[in-house]
């Protein structure tokens, strides 16, 4: 499981997000050529966990993952990027197999020129999580 796991599930839930992108334009790792678009990327860029004293109890882990917008426009992508902070901003609970998820805003990236003439920006999040040991 990773924070990336994580956001995965709540966009793929989401019926706002799915709207804009549907599922099979919500990749992992990285965006295949040619994808039509509106398409997001997410990426776990950093992860860290806290090491439990005796084996056997949970480890709190915590993800840094960025949601890379891709788009025609950039009214596109700002649209995007809201929906996204909608669906992910502030959520708590048990998510997506993980137990007691937190999800914070992380900063938003630059707007970028992507490939194919596209607009391109990334919204990053801090998912917290306790995984087995």
């Amino acid at each position: 499981m990773t924070g990336g796991d994580i956001i995965g599930a709540l966009l793929l839930a989401d019926a706002a997000v799915l709207e804009i992108a549907p599922a099979d334009r919500i990749k992992e790792d990285r965006l295949p050529d040619g994808v039509e678009l509106t398409a997001l990327l997410v990426r776990t860029v950093s992860s860290v966990d806290r090491q439990p004293l005796k084996r056997g109890q949970f480890v709190r882990r915590s993800d840094r993952v960025a949601v890379t917008v891709r788009a025609l426009s950039v009214r596109d992508r700002k649209a995007a990027i809201g929906r996204i902070r909608a669906c992910c901003a502030g959520r708590t609970g048990d998510i997506g197999g993980a137990l007691r998820v937190s999800i914070l805003t992380a900063g938003l990236g630059p707007s970028l020129n992507g490939p194919g003439n596209s607009f391109e920006q990334t919204q990053d999040f801090r998912v917290s999580w306790d995984a087995e040991d």
